[in-house]
């Protein structure tokens, strides 16, 4: 039997052992490794660049769990870093079969199999998995690529970028809408990333700070599609553009909850932090 290897995985879920999982000898309890591998399903879907709950509706139907089973080959103690690979292993008619296998540094500790049953939401009546569905599983599965970031002006990317800064910054952040828009779309470059439902996941636009400075801003990515890295697929496609106009420096205003998101791109922090539109912003710069 070939042994089971991470490399086998492209979707990793990464979690530390917490205190309220162990028993008195520190060992985890055997039932929340089944809790382990669906959190770590929150990730695949993610990494499908597919918001459950919105695909899910759009799709008209529902994933059920009809069977799982787990091998146990060693133990997790408190504060260990595990790693939980999953991947799709087959599709059927109706049913999709997942492998997983968690992980301590190069320790196998548990390999599972998931199985779970395409039915409708309300119904739960099996139903045939859709092909578009199918096919995402298996682009996503194949390395391919299932999120496709667009760069345009205002009239081509607009109507899809407004929903997810409605959704992001009206809804749940509470900046108000006539801070969300401004005259400054309609001379912007915009990129925005899209799934293969054609949802819109991610979007940003650049703006002319000043000649050869390009400003990046309204960077919004969808609640459910964060960690995924659309957020920096878009930022990276802002820098091209703007680097391809002929600008040597890129600069933005970044909320500070995002601020280290920014630093890992390779932006640097300049002045003090100041508020914008309520929020704690600071000043971050990148030189082309």
């Amino acid at each position: 039997m070939t042994p089971v290897q991470r490399i086998d995985y492209r979707c990793m879920h990464r979690l530390r052992v917490r205190w309220a999982e162990v028993d008195m000898q520190k060992i985890v309890f055997n039932a929340h490794y089944l809790m382990y591998f669906d959190t770590a399903m929150a990730d695949y879907w993610r990494a499908l660049g597919l918001p459950y709950e919105a695909a899910m509706h759009q799709l008209g139907g529902d994933l059920f769990v009809k069977k799982a089973s787990v091998e146990y080959h060693a133990s997790a103690r408190y504060d260990d870093v595990l790693q939980v690979g999953l991947r799709c292993a087959r599709i059927g008619k109706s049913s999709l079969v997942f492998n997983g296998a968690i992980f301590c540094n190069d320790s196998l500790l548990v390999t599972g199999e998931l199985i779970y049953v395409y039915a409708g939401a309300s119904s739960q009546s099996a139903q045939p998995v859709p092909d578009t569905l199918r096919a995402i599983f298996d682009d996503f599965e194949a390395g391919r690529p299932v999120v496709d970031v667009h760069v345009g002006d205002w009239t081509a990317i607009g109507p899809q970028a407004s929903v997810l800064r409605e959704a992001v910054f009206v809804q749940e952040q509470g900046i108000g809408a006539h801070m969300v828009w401004d005259a400054g779309d309609a001379s912007a470059v915009h990129a925005l990333s899209v799934n293969r439902l054609g949802q819109p996941v991610a979007t940003g636009r650049l703006l002319q700070q000043s000649p050869g400075v390009g400003r990046i801003g309204r960077m919004a990515v969808h609640r459910g599609m964060r960690g995924a890295q659309l957020g920096r697929d878009i930022l990276l496609a802002l820098m091209d553009a703007s680097r391809e106009r002929g600008d040597s420096q890129v600069m933005l205003h970044a909320q500070c909850s995002a601020e280290g998101f920014y630093q890992r791109m390779g932006f640097v922090s300049r002045g003090p932090v100041f508020e914008e539109a309520g929020v704690q912003h600071i000043e971050m710069v990148l030189l082309l």
